[in-house]
């Protein structure tokens, strides 16, 4: 197959917006997806009215700095917003306020299974007004104009379509723990968009294509995947026929899994990016960094890390503890407790996981432990009834008996699991085990 001549050379740019209570450059409200009917959060600010001076959201900027020290980043102590200069009827100042040269966060990474993904840049801006097309028209929805948008760029370190799933996957997790996005993707609180292009196995490390295609606003980590898999195999065919894939934006049809042409891609002069004159440049100093630095909370990694070390799960299980903080805190209140009542731990997890007990997040763990104890009550029997059972189950299974008195004691398992069927009792597996040993060596 053509493909497996190349290697995919992709880097992500990830759009969330911050749930803020104003907008990002007025007083506005900033909740577009709960708005009674369009345009009514609005002012001369963000509908873009002659004389409307835009004044910066300090909440918006603090947390997007938050948001670089919890993915590493460097910290830009002296930054500013530019104009970027475009025309489209969902930005009626005719140039989106953003930013350039000096964004607030650069030079972070965030690891994944398949290895470290380095973040370029994390830059703040306005979003744009909301397009909603009806038969042969198209209305805009000034709600969602100027809402704060920060946007996350990584490096061309994405090897497959699966890592940036990965990788999209934990930035909305640590968005979420840091509680400045609700990243609702079905809405547009968050949107994906990949830049594609391949280069041959043979090539060096850091070599980069002539050429990029960008997926834009792509609502679903599974689309996503899907448009740089269609999009790794059409660009491959090209290559093998000798031509090279136009540089444009694409977008991704979820009903026929294939991309398709949008237009040509702009180059960053095609902006005329210029200082914002309306808003001053924003200068930190390292103490301001170091209180943000503080007010981190502690992220889904090293939680799992820790509840692995504190509570003997292994890594892997102590992850899906946490995917959310809500899920977290739970989880945490309960091994702690279960530890205090001597239940070993990863039975009580998995038991939870296995939905053999009903709980709910806002449960009392205490009440959960409690159903735990008496899903586990032991029942009384006599251990010269369990006795004779056993011996019956010998009797019943004299070819397993001679398999372990030969030295295959792997059969033991067995014998436990049957021992515990013919009892038919929730008693205490480790005398049931004592018992079988003694007569099988008798």
């Amino acid at each position: 197959m053509s493909g497996n001549n190349y290697q995919l050379v992709c880097g992500l740019e990830i759009h969330s917006e911050l749930k803020t209570k104003s907008k990002m450059f007025c007083a506005c409200k900033n909740d577009p997806f709960a708005a009674g009917k369009p345009n009514i959060h609005t002012c001369p600010v963000c509908l873009g009215m002659p004389g409307g001076l835009p004044l910066a959201n300090k909440k918006a900027i603090e947390w997007t700095i938050k948001i670089g020290l919890a993915l590493n980043c460097q910290i830009n102590l002296f930054s500013k917003f530019d104009r970027k200069n475009y025309f489209y009827p969902d930005l009626p100042k005719g140039y989106q306020i953003s930013q350039h040269d000096i964004p607030f966060c650069h030079d972070g990474f965030l690891d994944t299974s398949q290895g470290r993904v380095r973040i370029q840049r994390i830059h703040l801006e306005e979003d744009t007004a909301k397009l909603i097309h009806q038969n042969n028209y198209t209305l805009i929805d000034f709600n969602r104009s100027g809402v704060p948008l920060v946007e996350i760029v990584t490096e061309t370190d994405i090897k497959n379509a699966q890592q940036a799933k990965e990788y999209a996957q934990k930035l909305r997790q640590i968005l979420r723990y840091l509680d400045v996005a609700d990243c609702d993707m079905e809405k547009g609180g968050m949107r994906l968009e990949a830049n594609i292009s391949l280069k041959k196995k043979t090539d060096p490390d850091g070599f980069l294509p002539n050429y990029k295609v960008e997926c834009k606003n792509i609502n679903s980590f599974r689309f996503m995947e899907m448009a740089i898999n269609y999009e790794m195999e059409r660009q491959a065919k090209l290559l093998d026929q000798g031509q090279t894939p136009k540089q444009e934006t694409r977008g991704f049809s979820a009903e026929s899994g294939k991309t398709f042409s949008q237009r040509a891609k702009e180059e960053a002069e095609d902006y005329r990016y210029f200082p914002d004159p309306d808003l001053p440049p924003i200068e930190f100093e390292p103490a301001e960094i170091a209180q943000i630095k503080q007010e981190l909370v502690e992220l889904p990694d090293q939680y799992a890390a820790r509840l692995s070390e504190e509570h003997q799960l292994s890594l892997d299980l102590a992850q899906r503890l946490v995917k959310n903080k809500k899920r977290a805190e739970f989880f945490e209140q309960l091994l702690i407790l279960a530890k205090r009542e001597k239940i070993e731990s990863k039975k009580i997890i998995n038991t939870l996981l296995n939905k053999k007990i009903d709980y709910h997040l806002s449960d009392d763990p205490k009440n959960t432990i409690e159903e735990y104890k008496k899903l586990n009550e032991l029942e009384e029997m006599s251990p010269e009834i369990i006795t004779e059972l056993i011996k019956e189950l010998l009797q019943e299974n004299q070819d397993v008996v001679e398999k372990y008195q030969s030295g295959k004691t792997e059969v033991l398992a067995f014998l436990i699991g049957q021992s515990m069927k013919k009892i038919a009792k929730k008693v205490d597996v480790n005398l049931v085990k004592k018992v079988l040993l003694d007569q099988l060596n008798n």
